[in-house]
């Protein structure tokens, strides 16, 4: 065990040596807030991917979408090499990744800035206490009402029926509009677009025999409201991010 443990951390090492080298990946960058456009040297609408383990949704919508550009957004950079090497392998200039702490994205992103959000098989954070932490809690809702345009979509797939409800309690309390609730993608024969993309995790739930759930929605054009213990501006450090 001891061996594998070094292997594994050596493996790790290699990866975030690599991303150092790799020009599509940002690491806490200064001055990025509101030059998206300027990194991608075109002036395209920008998606991002939140909490996007090994970027396998941002490359396919880059290989789909070339119009577009998409920046996956994690703090694991062992993770974030996969998807990065292969945008570079593959010359897709219209994807990037940026390792921060998804509660600190309105530092990375300027108002309106944001065109579409992706929340692919995020942590549910099923134990009690944890919602917080949950990518659709009114917090996170905050912060997004803050770098995205108006009328923009956010989009959530996962195989959990706890989050799936959360979020549209949540979204329904906040006055958001939804535009697609989808309680079985497969079993309706829906899974098209980008809904048919497949990542890692999800081959595994389908698998498994999991139900697959996806809503997309926008934000009202009235400010979020925040939870009173979230009011103080605290920084979100959650354990997804």
């Amino acid at each position: 065990m001891p061996y594998l443990c070094t292997l594994m951390g050596h493996k790790k090492l290699i990866k975030f040596q690599a991303i150092d080298t790799y020009k599509n990946v940002l690491q806490y960058p200064e001055n990025i807030k509101g030059n998206w456009n300027t990194f991608f040297k075109n002036d395209h609408p920008l998606t991002l991917e939140l909490a996007c383990g090994k970027g396998e949704y941002s490359v396919n919508l880059g290989r789909q979408h070339k119009d577009r550009n998409f920046v996956g957004v994690d703090i694991k950079g062992n993770r974030i090499y996969n998807g990065a090497k292969t945008a570079i392998t593959e010359g897709l200039d219209n994807v990037a990744f940026l390792r921060i702490h998804i509660g600190q994205i309105t530092n990375y992103f300027a108002p309106g800035e944001v065109g579409e959000i992706w929340i692919i098989f995020p942590d549910p954070f099923l134990k009690k206490g944890k919602d917080k932490n949950r990518l659709t809690h009114s917090r996170f809702l905050h912060a997004y009402q803050q770098i995205l345009k108006p009328g923009s979509r956010i989009n959530l797939k996962t195989d959990s029926l706890e989050l799936y409800t959360f979020t549209l309690e949540t979204i329904e309390e906040q006055g958001c509009i939804i535009h697609e609730n989808i309680a079985d993608i497969y079993g309706k024969g829906l899974a098209t677009g980008p809904l048919a993309i497949q990542t890692f995790y999800e081959k595994m739930h389908l698998a498994e025999g999991r139900t697959i759930y996806f809503v997309s929605f926008s934000l009202p054009q009235s400010e979020i409201t925040m939870p009173e213990r979230f009011q103080k501006n605290e920084m979100i450090t959650g354990e997804n991010d």
